[in-house]
């Protein structure tokens, strides 16, 4: 019954802060919703006693990486003027419905994204751990998703550093 309820308290939460975060016109207020979703998605994590992944989403994306991206805003300097023209909401939702249609369109008719040797049971848990676990399936069942994920955010701090150089 409790644990019910926290998912339900985690998922409203998750939805929640990302409408707010595509909907707030202030880049650090979205930011910040931004980060209300991470922590509620490490609460999910935590009810299904994942409890390392629930302290890497916490460390890495609600901690490291959303300090990059503060950093990343605070270099564009964006003022209160450029986002009375400008709103992302209508591309959060444009972004938002191509991800679930090729979500729908391309995993859910295959049924498994990955091909699994065995079932992950307990006693596979305890024998080679959670972290071994997880790093076998980041590099080696889906190393291309991760490397081209790395490359995505290097190419995004690259734009953003060349959007903020200012001709003197």
């Amino acid at each position: 019954m409790i644990a019910e309820f926290f998912f339900l308290l985690f998922v409203v939460m998750a939805a929640a802060g990302g409408v707010m975060m595509v909907a707030s016109r202030n880049p650090v207020a979205s930011l910040m919703f931004l980060v209300l979703t991470l922590f509620a998605l490490s609460g999910l994590f935590v009810l299904l006693d994942a409890h390392f992944l629930a302290a890497v989403q916490v460390i890495v994306y609600a901690g490291a990486i959303m300090v990059l991206f503060l950093f990343v805003i605070m270099l564009l300097n964006l003022g209160v003027e450029p986002l009375k023209k400008y709103t992302h909401t209508v591309w959060g939702i444009i972004a938002g419905s191509l991800v679930f249609i090729l979500t729908f369109l391309f995993i859910i008719p295959q049924g498994q994204t990955a091909k699994m040797v065995g079932t992950i049971t307990n006693e596979v848990v305890l024998r080679e751990g959670h972290t071994e676990l997880i790093g076998k399936a980041i590099f080696v069942d889906f190393l291309l998703p991760f490397e081209l994920a790395s490359i995505l955010l290097l190419v995004a701090i690259v734009g953003a550093v060349i959007l903020a150089k200012r001709e003197v």
